[in-house]
């Protein structure tokens, strides 16, 4: 099984690397800043493009809650470092995953509790980050989290998916929104897609940008499909400019990744 870049359903189905994660961000709708309020589109659309473009910058903390995943982390492109942690499962499973990246250097730090018991090499890499150097490991793309943008969500892509929006207050908007134009989006699984067929072009969403105009609210309303539970899916972005640099992991805490992991980032 492959991971690409940010796919939380795909990393979830993914049973062969042992760790333990450390799941503990929390982006609040705090945002960098005092300056005056800037100029805000007046059409809703225009506002809501607007509003994913400083997420370019790369300099933002996130979060992200749903039915079957809860987590978040940050993006520090100034320091070419991101830490991003989830859990992720259902009532027959869970698992937690760490990924953290400073410059070509990433570590990954998982746990899959008793479906790793004995597979070979499993006790040896128990709570410990698998170390990747992209330098000498470049069929793991998917660990390049720089490479495609900046953003998990991929906020701006699924935006050019705007259906209907009415503006519902000072800084908040609601309508429809096809999330099939953002297909690397953590929101926008593959199993999701299929499963909600048509019905993924029309996704009712609520969504909220601070005085500034930069987005820090995404509520995705998913109605039910196959074994797609009808669920809300909320993105919040944070700390504008004021992310801090991901750390290294101690170095008693790291290991050389194994074959299994590079596998499955390829």
């Amino acid at each position: 099984m492959k991971i690409r870049r940010w796919s939380v359903g795909v990393l979830a189905a993914t049973l062969l690397v042992p760790g333990v994660a450390a799941c503990n961000s929390d982006a609040t709708d705090s945002s960098s800043g005092s300056g005056s309020s800037a100029s805000i589109p007046k059409d809703p659309k225009t506002a809501l493009v607007a509003s994913t473009k400083e997420l370019n910058d790369g300099n933002f903390t996130f979060t992200i809650d749903s039915e079957s995943i809860k987590g978040g982390g940050s993006v520090h492109k100034p320091s070419n470092s991101a830490q991003f942690s989830m859990t992720a499962g259902d009532e027959t499973f869970t698992m937690e995953v760490e990924i953290i990246k400073i410059d070509s250097d990433s570590y990954v730090k998982m746990n899959l509790g008793e479906l790793l018991a004995g597979l070979p090499g499993a006790e040896d890499m128990k709570g410990k980050y698998q170390h990747v150097d992209a330098t000498k490991a470049g069929d793991a793309k998917s660990l390049d989290i720089f490479k495609d943008g900046t953003d998990p969500a991929n906020a701006a892509d699924m935006f050019k998916g705007l259906g209907e929006v009415q503006e519902t207050g000072s800084g908040t908007y609601s309508g429809k929104i096809d999330i099939t134009a953002a297909k690397d989006s953590v929101a926008a699984d593959e199993d999701m897609l299929k499963a909600l067929g048509d019905q993924a072009k029309e996704i009712p969403f609520t969504a909220k940008v601070d005085g500034q105009g930069r987005l820090t609210e995404l509520v995705l309303s998913v109605p039910a499909a196959g074994e797609v539970k009808a669920q809300e899916i909320t993105i919040k972005y944070a700390d504008y400019g004021a992310a801090s640099p991901a750390k290294k992991p101690a170095d008693d805490e790291i290991v050389e990744a194994n074959e299994q992991l590079l596998e499955m980032f390829s």
